[in-house]
């Protein structure tokens, strides 16, 4: 028996050094006491730094680590006695397989197998989402490119709403707060006609469809149809400037000369008729030009300036430079520092003061007006809540239409159809149909949860609505209780247009952005903006105009002017 009794003291003596050199984790139930018989207070020590909240968690984690290993231990206890249960049986076969071996292979065939579908999983998942990511990026770029091709500058306050013709010659509409509607020459930015009947701020227009006549909805609570004659201004062929590019050249280049000599001064806006001119490190040939004379234009100026200075200059020493030269990296403006939109265009074109027919029947601001197809009715929204129907040749009310509980915001007719579509800031937009003369009927969508500022029809049996809870909707007339899809945005929508063609939507914001989205809702484009092009100020409402070569889409906003784009849509999208 003493060689017993030796092995078991040296069994003991090692298991005691094991335990000095093993992690001690304290359990955080109460069952650690009682089956150690020691407090808990002893257990997380006396002389810990640590304060009892992050000790107590971390007391839970050890706790919950070691729950976790006691089961592992079960699972290979069980394992082992079914691997001994299988050498039984296989030794009385001559077969005996080393037990532990054969576990702790299987143990790490399981591990790594389970390791490596993790791994797998998690890459796949992450090649997946940058991909689409990466993917996104390049398809909206791809899809969309937009261009800054005209500025329409002429009226004296924020312009509401802008139209196209849809009869020759195709001219540019634009109804303002200033009391005016400006007709615009779309390739010279040139106005053409200039309607001053009302007395109030001009908040829509609308060309009819064969006619050179046009509606307006204003604020003294009526809508005037007026008829314009206009004839476009033939354009000016561009002179050939190849023999005073270098005379250019070089006459920037002695301005240079001066310019080293005056040194460098703060950067501001006009004071007391003294213009202070920007040069930065870029091409001159990015230069916009003010008052450029004749054929001395930027696209004939190849050298690059390597230094920024900011020069102080009087317009009379330097009447050439009335311009502002930039480079590639374009600052962002504030909104204090902003050109001037002061100059009145609109004095030297005809004014038309009369109109054929005037529509007065409500009691309140007309925000909007449109023609129904065929052009023979029109009809008004107000903000006395109600919609009327005129006839256009008698100026008699045909039907007033009640429902809305709040002011109406915008009005819109279908283009093949006697529909009527009229929104709400009610969170409601209604659709009229007049397509039965004896009876007309409504019916009422309801999906927003703020003012709805627009509804317009597309292609099909589908209506577009935009709110100020800013999102964008698309419904199916035949499905009215959901829209088949929703377009959420950063900023509330004004007036949206929709070009049935392509089936692009041109959602002006609040926030001065004029984004391009399909009709299922995905991002196309988003106009450029910045401090030298783009609106400025709250952009209130787009218009398209397919079929023009020069600017398919306008824009208009608070800022006091019009923009023309072009917008390039690749044949890939045309497809969908």
């Amino acid at each position: 028996m003493p060689t017993e009794s030796a092995s078991c003291s040296t069994a003991r003596q090692t298991k005691q050094k094991r335990k000095s050199h093993s992690l001690s984790i304290r359990r955080t139930n109460s069952s650690e006491q009682e089956r150690t018989g020691l407090p808990r207070d002893m257990l997380e020590g006396q002389d810990s730094k640590l304060p009892s909240s992050v000790r107590s968690t971390l007391l839970e984690l050890f706790g919950q680590i070691e729950r976790e290993f006691e089961n592992l231990y079960i699972e290979n206890l069980e394992l082992r006695r079914e691997i001994d249960t299988l050498n039984e049986r296989l030794a009385a076969e001559g077969q005996a397989i080393d037990g532990a071996e054969l576990s702790k292979g299987q143990l790490k065939t399981k591990a790594s197998h389970s390791t490596s579908q993790l791994s797998q999983k998690l890459k796949t998942t992450y090649k997946a989402s940058t991909s689409k990511i990466v993917s996104s990026f390049k398809t909206t770029t791809s899809r969309a490119a937009c261009q800054l091709v005209k500025e329409y500058i002429g009226h004296r306050d924020g312009i509401w709403d802008v139209s196209v013709a849809k009869t020759q010659p195709v001219v540019l509409g634009t109804a303002s707060a200033d009391h005016t509607a400006l007709l615009w020459s779309i390739e010279t930015g040139k106005c053409l006609v200039k309607y001053a009947g009302h007395v109030g701020s001009v908040n829509s227009i609308k060309f009819h469809p064969s006619e050179q006549l046009a509606l307006t909805a204003s604020g003294d609570q009526t809508a005037h149809i007026w008829r314009y004659a206009v004839q476009l201004p033939t354009p000016q062929p561009v002179a050939d400037t190849s023999a005073v590019q270098e005379a250019w050249h070089q006459h920037l280049l002695g301005f240079w000369g001066g310019f080293r000599e005056l040194g460098a001064f703060t950067h501001s806006r006009r004071r007391s008729g003294r213009r202070h001119h920007v040069m930065e490190t870029g091409n001159i040939g990015s230069l916009r030009a003010g008052a450029l004379p004749g054929v001395f234009t930027p696209e004939f100026l190849p050298a690059r300036l390597s230094v920024v200075l900011h020069v102080c200059m009087s317009e009379a020493i330097c009447p050439l430079l009335h311009c502002q030269i930039s480079g590639e990296d374009e600052v962002e403006c504030s909104d204090k520092d902003e050109p001037d939109l002061d100059g009145d265009v609109s004095s030297d074109c005809p004014t038309i003061r009369v109109p054929l027919t005037s529509l007065k029947s409500h009691q309140g601001v007309v925000i909007a007006a449109d023609w129904l197809v065929g052009g023979k009715q029109a009809v008004t929204a107000s903000w006395d809540r109600t919609a009327n129907l005129y006839d256009v040749e008698t100026s008699e009310l045909v039907h007033s239409l009640t429902g809305h509980d709040q002011e109406l915001t915008h009005c819109c007719t279908h283009p093949t159809q006697r529909l009527v579509v009229t929104s709400s800031r009610d969170t409601t937009f209604r659709l009229w149909d007049f397509r039965d003369p004896s009876i007309h009927s409504v019916n009422v969508f309801q999906g927003h949860t703020d003012t709805v500022t627009s509804a317009v029809f597309t292609v099909g049996d589908n209506v577009v609505s935009g709110s100020d809870d800013r999102t964008v909707k698309v419904w199916d007339l035949k499905n009215m209780r959901s829209p088949i899809a929703t377009i959420r945005t950063d900023s509330a929508i004004n007036r949206i247009n929709v070009c049935v063609g392509q089936k692009i939507i041109a959602l002006p914001h609040d926030n001065r952005q004029v984004r391009l989205f399909d009709m299922s809702g995905v991002r196309l484009a988003r106009l450029p903006r910045s401090s030298r092009q783009g609106h400025r100020r709250m952009v209130c409402c787009s218009a398209w105009s397919e079929d023009h070569p020069v600017c398919n889409l306008f824009t208009c906003g608070f800022d006091r002017q019009a923009i023309g784009w072009n917008i390039n849509i690749p044949a890939l999208l045309q497809e969908k």
